[in-house]
C-alpha cells in the first residue's frame, strides 16, 4: 500500500527544534538515515539534534562528524536541550532505544516512526513503515522528495551510506534493479561510493580485525551442516584488544561456509545477557524467530538480547532453531 506522505508533511510542519533517533549500536543504515534526515529537515530551516542511544561505533570516526552526534547518557539529558518533536528512524521497538526511551515517554511532543522493519511496538507515534524497503535510506530519500528537497552532496554521502550497508554493498538478496537506480541517483547529487567504501572497510582497527579472526576461529557447525554459529565472550575482546562495538557485521562470516543456510553469532554483552544475531539464506524467518527471544527485525536478518548467559543461550537458541529447520 502507498505511503502518505501527507503525515510526514503535517509532522514537521509546525515544530523548529527536531531530535532525530535510532536503535542502540547504530549501523550504517541508521547513522546515514538520521544524519541524512537531519540534513533535509536544516534546508527547511528547522533546528536538528540527532542523539545516539549507545556510543557511536569505532568504525564510523572517520565517516561521522562527531559533533554531529549526541551520545545519550541520563547523566548528559540537559545537552539534548529543547525540544518539539521527535523523529525516530530505522526502528520501532522500545527495547531497541535503551535508556533514551525512557527520556522520550517524558516527552510531551509529537512523535514520528520512519522504518521498515516489521517488529513495531506502539511509540505513541505517528508511522511511515514500508518492510518491502531494501534500507530505511530510502525512505529518507522518498522524505526528501515528499518535502520538495534536493539532495546536497553530503546528504548523499549520508544516504548512499545507508543504502549500501543494508544491502551488504549490494549483495544482498533485498537488492533490486530499483536499488541500483536510487544509487545512481545519490551518486549523481555527489555521494562519493569510493571514498566511503575505503572509510567504513578499510579503516579498521586492529581490535576489530583480530576480532574478526577469533569470530573465523570459533566457527562451529550444527543440524548437519545448515547452521554456522559464532562466539564472543567479555574476555575475548580484552585478549585480542577490541571493543563490544567492533562486533558489527561480523555475523555474516556465518554464511560463508558452503551450505549454511543459517548463522547465528552469540556476543556476552558488558552489561549482563547475551546479544544473540541470525542470518537466514531463506529457510527461516529471522525476525519471527528474534521475535521469540523478544527480539526483532528483518526476515533475513534479525537479533535479540536475552538475559541470561551466553553458554545458556546458545544452547537455547540453537535448540530452537534445529526445532524450527526439522519443521519445515
Amino acid at each position: 500500500m502507498p505511503l502518505d506522505w501527507n503525515v510526514l508533511k503535517q509532522f514537521v510542519k509546525a515544530p523548529q527544534r527536531f531530535v532525530i533517533s535510532t536503535h542502540m549500536r547504530p549501523d550504517g543504515d541508521a547513522l546515514g538515515s538520521a544524519l541524512g534526515l537531519a540534513e533535509a529537515l536544516k534546508q527547511l530551516n528547522k533546528h536538528t539534534q540527532v542523539v545516539i542511544p549507545s556510543p557511536l561505533p569505532p568504525r564510523y570516526h572517520n565517516l561521522v562528524n562527531r559533533s554531529e552526534v549526541l551520545e545519550y547518557t541520563p547523566q548528559g539529558e540537559a545537552a539534548i536541550g529543547a525540544v518539539d518533536a521527535i523523529i525516530i528512524v530505522d526502528t520501532g521497538t522500545w527495547n531497541q532505544l535503551g535508556k533514551f526511551g525512557d527520556w522520550m515517554r517524558r516527552q510531551n511532543v509529537p512523535k514520528l516512526v520512519i522504518d521498515h522493519h516489521r517488529t513495531q511496538d506502539d511509540l505513541h507515534a505517528e508511522r511511515i513503515v514500508d518492510i518491502e524497503v531494501e534500507a530505511c535510506g530510502r525512505l529518507i530519500y522518498q522524505t526528501a522528495q515528499a518535502l520538495g528537497i534536493s539532495p546536497t552532496k553530503k546528504m548523499a554521502d549520508y544516504l548512499f551510506l545507508a543504502l549500501s550497508t543494508d544491502t551488504g554493498w549490494f549483495h544482498h538478496r533485498n537488492v533490486t534493479a530499483a536499488t541500483f537506480s536510487l544509487a545512481a541517483e545519490l551518486i549523481s547529487a555527489g555521494a562519493d561510493p569510493s571514498s566511503l567504501y575505503q572509510l567504513l572497510y578499510d579503516c579498521n582497527t586492529l581490535g576489530r580485525q583480530k576480532l574478526m579472526g577469533h569470530v573465523l576461529h570459533t566457527l562451529d557447525i550444527a543440524h548437519g551442516g545448515d547452521v554456522c554459529h559464532a562466539s564472543v565472550t567479555l574476555p575475548d575482546y580484552l585478549r585480542v584488544g577490541a571493543v563490544p562495538l567492533d562486533s558489527e557485521d561480523l555475523v555474516n562470516s556465518t554464511l560463508t561456509v558452503a551450505g549454511v543456510d543459517v548463522g547465528v553469532l552469540f556476543l556476552e554483552q558488558p552489561a549482563g545477557g547475551t546479544k544473540v544475531s541470525f542470518r537466514s539464506r531463506g529457510k527461516l524467518d529471522c525476525s519471527k524467530l528474534a521475535e521469540h527471544f523478544g527480539g526483532g527485525g528483518h526476515s533475513a536478518a534479525a537479533g535479540a538480547i536475552i538475559q541470561k548467559p551466553i553458554q545458556e543461550v546458545r544452547a537455547e537458541v540453537l535448540q530452537e532453531v534445529n526445532k524450527r529447520l526439522d519443521q519445515r
